[in-house]
């Protein structure tokens, strides 16, 4: 595909022919066991068995070590997943459109001006007062304020479903040059760009991304381990970076929006 080299990240071998049939480069990660014509994260530079706690950032550590310098300037990199794609139009009118058109593959004119394409936000603030009551107690009786609506914000979110007081623990020992603004992103934003998906024109930006969050990662790992129960607990490394992706970006580069298409790969039909 020209100007775009899009990787889609899957956890099923069955995916192989689906993922080619849209000309994007199959990933293949966790533990099924993955036939010829797969990109693997378990060779070369990687940190392949942290699978488990980091999700798809294995393999975004594997490009960065291995591959993202071979890979030319003129394209733009892009991430999506078996269950996640890039919309093909920036209003979605395209209801009526069978998936493999609906889906991005070639570049927009809209992002000519940019130099990082992130997905639509997901708001938190919204959450069901069955999952408060499940989940958030611990954190409500922290931040009270948190009954009204307008006062939920990134943290309380994570506090909610990933440990109370984790996020605060991470950013303590996050570069000291993003410490106080990723601290306010978190306490003032009530919604993020999710899923962990990003397009980019730009390695050099690629590369100071990885190269930071990584660095912050393995500072994490001395605090939290690998001793963890729980899917919330269990990818909390995947988990902070998904926060601190958009952050990132917005910070550091010229950022665009665009929407993401939710549909299970394994249920389309292609032919």
């Amino acid at each position: 595909m020209q100007n775009l080299k899009m990787f889609c990240i899957c956890i099923h071998n069955q995916l192989l022919d689906k993922v080619k049939l849209l000309n994007y480069i199959p990933v293949g990660l966790g533990d099924d066991k993955f036939d010829t014509g797969w990109i693997k994260d378990n060779y070369g530079d990687n940190i392949s068995e942290k699978n488990k706690f980091y999700g798809e950032y294995t393999f975004h550590y594997w490009l960065w070590k291995n591959e993202l310098e071979k890979i030319n300037d003129n394209n733009w990199i892009g991430f999506c997943a078996y269950r996640r794609f890039w919309s093909n139009d920036k209003n979605k009118n395209n209801q009526d459109i069978e998936f493999k058109n609906k889906i991005l593959n070639s570049i927009p004119n809209e992002w000519n001006n940019y130099d990082v394409i992130l997905g639509n936000k997901i708001y938190v603030d919204d959450i069901k007062w069955t999952k408060i009551l499940k989940y958030g107690k611990t954190s409500l009786i922290k931040n009270p304020k948190a009954i009204f609506k307008k006062n939920r914000n990134i943290k309380f979110h994570f506090d909610m479903f990933h440990g109370n007081g984790v996020i605060d623990k991470a950013i303590d020992v996050l570069n000291i040059n993003d410490q106080k603004d990723f601290k306010d992103f978190i306490k003032s934003k009530n919604s993020y760009n999710h899923g962990n998906m990003f397009v980019c024109k730009s390695k050099k930006i690629m590369s100071r991304y990885y190269e930071t969050v990584f660095e912050w990662l393995n500072e994490c790992e001395k605090i939290f381990g690998f001793n963890l129960d729980g899917y919330g607990k269990i990818r909390i490394y995947g988990f902070l970076a998904e926060r601190f992706l958009p952050f990132w970006f917005n910070k550091y580069s010229n950022c665009l929006e665009w929407p993401i298409i939710f549909r299970d790969l394994r249920e389309e039909n292609l032919n």
